[in-house]
């Protein structure tokens, strides 16, 4: 890109080039139709599904750029990948999966610039929803997990993914980021002491093809995420904030 964009969205991947070719078209349009400046970083974990080849027409379009990591695991740290890499002055962060709508983006971007210091995409705000197709007890588990994060913050929904901040915001606390698992947003919700925090409706969508990377090892780390954050805001408790410097 020749412009700097206004916005940088990160999608971390790993196996997700079927769903890439429905998602990438979407969200150059987005970039169309809100005359936005965008570029899209795509940061995969060295899928093994074609996912290079998946991208590659549209990398040659210049908004696209795709970054395989090899020696590296995990979403959150695929994120941090994504946001050291990124031009833009907003980050925006979704999943691959179709599960968030890349229509939602100026949504999330005009309340940013609108003076919210994170803006997130919501199940569970009036106007928000989740696929006909979720199971009551991904339902319960999706609610137990926000219960715990309650002590972090009183946003409705904390396990979102799918979230919009500033660029400069995340880069000031970056050497107090240390996330394990997969809700980079809670991570970042309270490292970067977001206080006025803006949920915009959206409908959650089943994921169509691939498989979720949720599983019980992914839940034992949020608990130690969770616990991590604990700590954190105790010690930041005693302690006070850090200084400058």
């Amino acid at each position: 890109m020749t412009q700097r964009p206004d916005v940088s969205v990160i999608v971390p991947t790993y196996r997700e080039a079927e769903n890439l070719p429905r998602l990438l078209p979407r969200l150059l349009d987005t970039f169309t139709q809100a005359d936005l400046c965008g570029e899209v970083l795509i940061v995969d974990d060295n899928s093994d599904d074609g996912t290079p080849e998946a991208c590659k027409p549209f990398i040659e379009t210049g908004r696209v750029r795709l970054m395989v990591r090899k020696d590296e695991r995990g979403l959150s740290s695929a994120v941090l990948h994504g946001i050291k890499s990124a031009s833009g002055p907003i980050i925006v962060v979704m999943d691959a999966d179709l599960s968030h709508p890349p229509e939602a983006i100026p949504r999330l971007v005009d309340a940013l610039e609108q003076g919210a210091d994170m803006v997130l995409g919501s199940r569970y705000v009036a106007g928000g929803s989740t696929s006909d197709e979720w199971t009551a007890w991904r339902w319960i588990n999706s609610k137990a997990a926000c219960l715990f994060a309650l002590p972090l913050t009183r946003v409705r929904d904390p396990m979102a993914g799918f979230l919009a901040i500033r660029h400069d915001r995340v880069l000031s606390i970056w050497d107090s980021l240390n996330p394990v698992g997969y809700k980079i947003a809670l991570e970042l919700l309270v490292k970067c002491g977001c206080k006025r925090v803006v949920e915009i409706p959206i409908r959650f969508e089943d994921r169509v093809h691939g498989q979720s990377k949720l599983n019980l090892r992914e839940q034992l780390n949020y608990l130690r995420h969770i616990g991590r954050l604990y700590h954190h805001c105790i010690a930041r408790k005693i302690n006070g904030p850090p200084g400058p410097g």
